[in-house]
């Protein structure tokens, strides 16, 4: 009677971009004496639904744009006798709907490290509480993951969490309101064994998979500093001081491994710190840029952000300290007008960033905007197949609006194609082959094309989000492309490998 513990995907491609590192730390939780855990990552391959039998305890992580995929397999492996358990952020935020939808004979809320081997235990003596309360772990008690048990050669990027949690409050964003606002930091020589362990398997790229990076401010310190109490200072203070003991860390690994990671733009007002992330080799940073304009950033109570040429200057902070910019942009604001367009793509290419996601806004669950948008429609929310745009992550993929809320000025149709024209204006290939020169020799440059052409496939409107035909090219597009980047990023395996002084 083994333990499963569940990926849901609606795509498959054989190989993935990142581990899902939620896997293989509920893997580490599960006691010695169930076995080693069956982990199924549906981002490579489909559930096989005969290797589930009665009496077996399936874990199913989901988060919202997966929620759906997950309650089909929760109700499949039930109805095989099994015991189906859901945890994730979707769960937290709607415990009762896995029940309704899913098959569900437990949910686990919040954090999963500590309290999953109670779940598995009650489970297999058929006494499972309806909801277990992981709560928010610290980071002192947050466990390595079991990378073991990954499968070899299917991911390109290994991931490590180094916190959790984010002092921020932007509107669109649900960490804050799921896993807090103080940053769970995890002691730095944790992170290292994990990422020492990752090196020794042929891993040289690692995203620091934290919700942000950059935890604490000079602004936070200053602020603290003024107050008469010194306690809140000295917090702030262990956790700045543990971010470049880190780093320092980082910095004596091997020559050839590089790290990705997610900040906030705050981080390009420290020189310190970004010259400290240039020495650990953290090439790589997504920021939440979000809009170009001063009043799409109240829209999302991000007016920490700076707009226009400031904007421009700011990012281009990072690129000078090595640390390249992946950044976030989202359309759709209230404030957004159609000239709104053309003056992102105009500023993402002044500020010479590297990457670059243009995201429609959608109001997802656990979000101010969410709360926001169901309180506006109240009980008269149109339906889709029956399901109210309110839950629209339960109306099937194909049926789904690309925009759920009005906007004043422009129609969703409009406002769809915009964001694909500049998603198009930015991928064109002769720009791609621009950015390249962010990399120096000829195959990591082939290599970057690639990678940015597989992110414009797997992100795009006319990527896996659309309409079959199109999500079909886009899926044999992406297998062509993803497969030879894992062998591109790989590194040979270094088993001698220790752990830095």
């Amino acid at each position: 009677m083994p333990v499963h513990l569940i990926n849901p995907s609606d795509v498959s491609f054989g190989a993935a971009v990142i581990t899902p590192r939620w896997l293989y730390v509920l893997a580490a939780a599960t006691p010695a004496r169930f076995g080693d855990p069956l982990i199924v990552d549906e981002t490579l391959e489909p559930l096989d639904l005969a290797r589930v039998a009665a009496g077996d305890v399936v874990g199913i992580g989901i988060h919202t744009l997966n929620a759906l995929r997950g309650y089909e397999l929760g109700r499949a492996v039930r109805a095989r006798g099994a015991s189906v358990v859901y945890g994730g952020i979707h769960a937290t935020l709607f415990p009762d709907e896995p029940f309704e939808q899913g098959g569900a004979d437990a949910v686990v809320t919040g954090d999963g490290d500590r309290v999953w081997a109670r779940v598995i235990a009650d489970c297999r003596a058929g006494t499972p509480q309806r909801v277990y309360d992981g709560g928010k772990v610290e980071g002192c008690t947050m466990l390595p993951a079991r990378w073991d048990l990954l499968p070899r050669d299917k991911y390109m990027i290994a991931s490590v969490q180094t916190l959790r949690g984010c002092p921020k409050h932007c509107s669109f964003c649900s960490v804050w309101r799921t896993d807090g606002q103080h940053p769970r930091v995890r002691a730095t020589v944790a992170v290292i064994d994990e990422i020492v362990q990752l090196r020794r398997m042929g891993f040289r790229f690692v995203a620091l998979a934290d919700d942000n990076f950059y935890p604490v401010t000079l602004a936070d310190l200053r602020m603290a500093d003024r107050r008469a109490g010194k306690a809140g200072y000295e917090r702030l203070k262990a956790i700045r001081d543990e971010r470049f003991a880190l780093m320092a860390q980082l910095a004596k690994l091997p020559s050839d491994m590089v790290f990705f990671t997610q900040i906030t733009m705050e981080a390009a007002e420290d020189p310190e710190y970004l010259d400290a992330m240039g020495r650990a080799r953290i090439r790589g940073a997504l920021v939440g840029i979000e809009s170009v304009t001063p009043e799409g950033l109240k829209d999302i109570y991000k007016d920490f952000n700076l707009s226009g040429d400031a904007l421009a200057a700011r990012l281009q902070e990072f690129k000078k300290r090595g640390v390249h910019v992946l950044g976030s942009f989202i359309f759709g604001l209230p404030s957004d007008r159609p000239q709104t367009f053309g003056a992102t793509a105009a500023l993402a290419q002044q500020a010479d960033v590297t990457l670059a996601q243009f995201v429609m806004l959608t109001p997802f669950p656990g979000t101010l905007d969410f709360q926001k948008w169901e309180a506006s429609v109240a009980g008269d929310a149109p339906k889709i197949g029956g399901v109210p745009v309110t839950r629209h992550w339960l109306i099937p993929k194909h049926l789904r609006p690309k925009i759920y809320t009005p906007h004043a000025v422009m129609s969703p149709d409009e406002i769809r194609r915009r964001t694909q024209r500049v998603w198009d204006e930015f991928y064109r290939l002769p720009l791609v082959w621009q950015r390249a020169k962010c990399v120096k020799s000829l195959k990591s440059r082939v290599a970057f094309v690639m990678i940015s052409k597989l992110y414009r496939q797997m992100y795009a409107n006319t990527g896996i989000s659309t309409d079959s035909a199109r999500s079909d090219r886009a899926r044999r597009m992406t297998r062509l492309i993803a497969r030879p980047l894992v062998r591109l990023l790989k590194g040979a395996p270094m088993p001698m490998l220790q752990v830095p002084a």
